[in-house]
């Protein structure tokens, strides 16, 4: 007899059944992202900044509302931002929002003081901390950073282009303004621990001094070679604070001792002693190496002031750095952060923080909805439902792909002989 036959079929979940319409909702999507901001919060911020004191007809919620729905909507400008409210006046009265004029929300961009809506994001960001410390705590993270017990910051920071005419305050160049951005970032969630703002004037290695002042004993932080200050870095070693970063080119030192026993990819491996600018000499670590970026392998140069860690280690720890352009990607393109609806500085400080505060809420918004996929169509769904009357939360848990894979599967009430049909098989006895 020949080989037995087996009858496959294909089966998939998401074929075979069909997918439920998102569950309804009484109030509108928008509403529900604003609910995620405890109006205690929005009423202490306005009170301790007095900014709750001056507003009058246009309320200090109506203003924070619209300046997140510019940031949701991705407007193209106040005439587009104020035009689209007025259309859903009906739909905002009911929760207690005033759409604005174009003046008047002109004005309070640049009249009410931006304190606000900066502390509104650090109370809302200790509230979502407290009320969800899953949320605080993140992910681990793959490769090197899951062996670390220890919160583990990257610092940078992201120049924002401004249009030069009347912007003196942020001249950076002849022809050019910009605002600048300095974030550390908790590399376990993701989320911001200190934010800076100001103008690209301002060097980095003077504001790293201020992003990593908070930083306790035993944790770990990252940053780039412009923020190197010696000065800066024997303050952080003792504190306590183990630091990586990269070596300037012009970095004068002193080979002390050579390490053994490195990896092929590891050229030099050295303890090194360098000036310190405030007084003495102080000993670092210093890792050659050739490192794999963008499929090439290009010869770096680490400092870092860890004396046990593999060299591997070092080298892998300044690599997940990196991850922060994802973040500056996350705010600036896929946030409202390209153009801008008003240049003084104020204003300016309030849509900057206004972008984080919605990137909070969409990376809280992924939280308890176990989203996997990327935060651009995240954000992609978020604003095409704005004005929809579903639930976002479930609506995002449906959303997607298949839930059980594409899969073979067999039986042996599928298996006959060859030439013979199961209804044949059966009635000669054939098991």
């Amino acid at each position: 007899m020949g080989l037995v036959a087996l009858r496959f079929f294909r089966h998939s979940a998401g074929v075979m059944q069909t997918k439920t319409p998102p569950a309804r909702s009484n109030v509108i999507v928008l509403k529900q992202m604003l609910h995620q901001i405890p109006r205690r919060l929005i009423n202490r911020s306005a009170k301790e900044t007095g900014v709750g004191a001056k507003a009058r007809t246009f309320s200090v919620f109506s203003h924070l509302t619209a300046m997140l729905f510019a940031q949701l909507s991705h407007s193209l400008g106040l005439n587009d931002v104020c035009d689209w409210l007025r259309l859903k006046a009906e739909a905002l009265g009911r929760f207690g929002v005033t759409p604005p004029s174009r003046n008047t929300l002109s004005h309070a961009n640049r009249t009410r003081d931006a304190a606000f809506v900066a502390q509104l994001f650090w109370l809302l960001l200790g509230e979502l901390h407290n009320r969800h410390p899953r949320f605080s705590t993140g992910r681990r993270g793959r490769g090197t950073l899951h062996r670390f017990k220890v919160r583990i910051h990257a610092v940078d920071s992201s120049v924002i282009r401004l249009v030069a005419n009347s912007m003196d305050w942020a001249r950076h160049r002849r022809r050019k303004a910009a605002a600048k951005m300095h974030p550390r970032l908790d590399r376990h969630n993701f989320l911001p621990s200190f934010v800076l703002v100001g103008t690209a004037r301002q060097p980095d290695n003077t504001r790293a001094r201020e992003l990593c002042a908070g930083l306790r004993d035993g944790e770990i932080v990252i940053f780039d070679k412009a923020c190197v200050d010696f000065g800066h870095l024997a303050d952080l070693t003792a504190r306590g604070v183990r630091w990586v970063t990269r070596a300037k080119t012009n970095m004068v030192y002193r080979v002390l001792k050579n390490l053994p026993g490195e990896p092929a990819d590891i050229i030099k491996d050295q303890i090194v002693s360098v000036k310190n600018p405030e007084g003495g000499r102080m000993k670092i670590r210093r890792v050659e190496a050739r490192v794999e970026i963008d499929g090439k392998l290009r010869e770096m140069v680490f400092v870092t002031n860890d004396m046990e860690w593999s060299p591997r280690t070092v080298c892998d720890l300044y690599k997940r750095r990196w991850d922060i352009e994802v973040f500056f990607k996350q705010v600036k393109q896929v946030l409202k952060l390209g153009s801008f609806l008003g240049y003084n500085e104020n204003a300016v400080a309030w849509q900057i923080y206004s972008a984080l505060i919605v990137y909070v809420l969409l990376r809280f918004q992924q939280y308890l909805s176990q989203w996997s996929e990327s935060f651009i169509r995240l954000f992609a769904i978020v604003r095409s439902s704005l004005w929809e009357r579903i639930d976002l939360t479930a609506h995002l848990r449906s959303y997607g792909t298949a839930s059980e894979p594409f899969r073979i599967r067999g039986g042996l009430d599928t298996a006959w002989l060859p030439g013979f049909s199961p209804g044949k098989a059966r009635s000669h006895g054939t098991a």
